[in-house]
Order: structure tokens, then sequence, then C-alpha cells
């Protein structure tokens, strides 16, 4: 399961229609979003719950928090959750903000686990066991690494 901390967000601005809910009421997950190619278009993040054998099919998510990709400082997304429980957390970075899914296009997932072009072209889906993110009664945070094409896998835009 992935390593997260629990407690109360700290420090810089929470953004979404939740942030209120990242204050220490929770139960929420904190989602902080690094290594992003660019600072244009749009940011979505989406949280599943359930069976981890729907995680990440398009229309099982539990919330979805979409938004402008901030021009400077971090990007921390509140994602309120229904109860303490076991969850996973998507991440995609519209770079356009054309609402299509483009080659320039990145994403991620909680646990940050290594994707290639295959396994979308296949329809394979990250382990629960690398992506499952446990909460408790209070807020989770996370970071969750943007990844883009390049040469046929998918990887940060530092190692490009």
């Amino acid at each position: 399961m992935l390593a997260a901390t629990s407690g109360t967000a700290q420090g810089g601005g929470v953004l979404g229609p939740h942030a209120a809910r990242c204050s220490g009421s929770g139960p929420a997950i904190l989602v902080s979003v690094v290594g992003l190619k660019s600072r244009t278009g749009m940011i979505r993040v989406r949280t599943f719950g359930g069976a981890p054998s729907k995680w990440f099919d398009k229309k099982s998510w539990i919330d979805r928090v979409e938004l402008p990709t901030p021009a400077t400082g971090p990007i921390r997304i509140c994602m309120p959750v229904p109860a303490p429980g076991s969850y996973a957390v998507d991440l995609r970075h519209d770079v356009n903000g054309n609402g299509n899914t483009d080659r320039s296009d990145g994403g991620g997932a909680s646990g940050n686990p290594r994707v290639t072009l295959l396994d979308f072209v296949f329809g394979r889906k990250p382990s629960p066991k690398v992506t499952a993110v446990t909460v408790g009664r209070g807020v989770t945070e996370i970071t969750i690494t943007a990844m883009y094409l390049s040469g046929g896998a998918l990887r940060p835009a530092a190692a490009r």
C-alpha cells in the first residue's frame, strides 16, 4: 500500500471546491501534484473507492475536480472521501486545455506506478497494491508525479 502522511494540511494554499475539507476535518486526500512539464491547460484529479477492480474505470470515480493549471506555486488539491478506507487517485494534465487526450498530455496515479504505452493500448490498470491510499478519519497527504509520453513509455517531464 502507498505510504501516506495523515494529519492536517499545512502551508501553501489548497485548491479546488473542497479545500475547506482539508483543514483537518477529513476524511480527505490532499493531493500534491509535481513534475508538470508546463503551467498551461487544465488539471483533473479523480478519486476511486469500492472494489479495487473498478479503480480507474471511466465512470466509477467518487469525486472529480478539474481546474486551470496554476501559473505558479504548489499545486495541492483536496479530494474528500466518504469514509475512512482504501482509495486510489488519478491525475490528468490536459496541457493545451482542449478537453481531449492528446500525445502531449500527462497523467499519473497514487503510488506513482510505472506505466507504459502498451498498458494504455491494452487497457491494463496499475496494481491496487501500488495505487492504494489508506485514509483514516483526518487528511491523508500524497504526492503524484505527472508523467508524459516519451519513447514509448511514460516518464517524468525532467527525464524526457
